[in-house]
This record gives C-alpha cells, sequence and structure tokens, in this order.
C-alpha cells in the first residue's frame, strides 16, 4: 500500500468526516485545524473566528485505490464550494472551503480539477474553495470528543451529502 494525504476544508469537518472515512480507498481520517495564524489551535479559540484556522480533515489515502485528483474531485461533490465562509448554517472564515496541498503535484491537480469543476456548469456562481500551501500552517488535531463524532453521535448535525 502507498499511503499519501491529504487536508481538506469543507465546513463542519463532522460531516466531511463522515463522508470520507468510507470512501473507497481512503485509509483514516483525522479531523482538526488548519490555516490559521496562531501557535497553537483547539475548538475554543477556533470557533470565535478569529485564528484563522479552519474546521478541517487530514485524510490518508491508498493512492493505488485512490489517486489525489479523484479525492479533489470527490471534495467537490460533499460540499458546496461557492459559498464563501459558509456550510449550510456554519458562517464564519473558520467553515471556508480550502484545499491545503503538500506539494506542487498537489496544488496543480487541485487547481486543474477546480477549474474543470467550474467549467462543468454544476454550479451556478463562482467556486471560491481557496488552495493553499500546507507547508507553514501545521495541523493540529481536534479534541478527541470530535474525532469520529458522528460516529458517537448517529444523531448530530450534519450539513454535508454527496452530490452529483
Amino acid at each position: 500500500m502507498k499511503t499519501e494525504k491529504a487536508i481538506l476544508a469543507a465546513g463542519c469537518f463532522w460531516g466531511v468526516e463522515e463522508l470520507l472515512r468510507t470512501y473507497k480507498g481512503v485509509v483514516s481520517t483525522e479531523v482538526g485545524y488548519c490555516g490559521g495564524d496562531e501557535d497553537e489551535a483547539n475548538y475554543k479559540i477556533v470557533k470565535t473566528g478569529t485564528t484563522e484556522h479552519a474546521e478541517a480533515i487530514l485524510v490518508e489515502f491508498d493512492s493505488e485505490k485512490l489517486s489525489y485528483r479523484d479525492l479533489i474531485r470527490a471534495f467537490f461533490k460533499l460540499h458546496d464550494p461557492t459559498t464563501k465562509n459558509q456550510q449550510g448554517n456554519d458562517v464564519g472564515r473558520q467553515y471556508r472551503s480550502a484545499i491545503f496541498y503538500y506539494n506542487d503535484e498537489q496544488k496543480l491537480a487541485a487547481e486543474e480539477i477546480k477549474a474543470e469543476v467550474q467549467k462543468s456548469g454544476k454550479w451556478m456562481r463562482p467556486i471560491v474553495t481557496e488552495i493553499v500551501a500546507a507547508a507553514g500552517t501545521p495541523f493540529y488535531a481536534a479534541e478527541d470528543y470530535h474525532q469520529d463524532y458522528l460516529q458517537k453521535n448517529p444523531e448530530g448535525y450534519m450539513c454535508h451529502f454527496w452530490r452529483e
């Protein structure tokens, strides 16, 4: 198995994790915070929207079963990438749509897939997903009670679903 990692932000991390954790080729998921300008991140400070962190998910995937490009295509199907700093009822910079890339190959793939999705006409508004280097912006794991949240709380809030 050849594994790679991706960091994706698409609103509340609970729903993103729930949809991706069983996606073909995904080995593991971890929810957390990325993209901020503070030296630490936890729910108490990120929820204020003042740290620039996004609720994000670290995805480890088997690249022999799931390509990075196909993972990014799935990312664009599980949320609305046209709403700036919002998914469903969750509003704030911490709920933005973003792809944090690890290398130039991931950056190029993310840019190409974003353009492909925009050109497809599936979204009537411009896609606002940010494509940002993961280097220099650490991923902070969220608190244990956020990990696998919807598995522990099946009646919990979720604004994500698969779109065609």
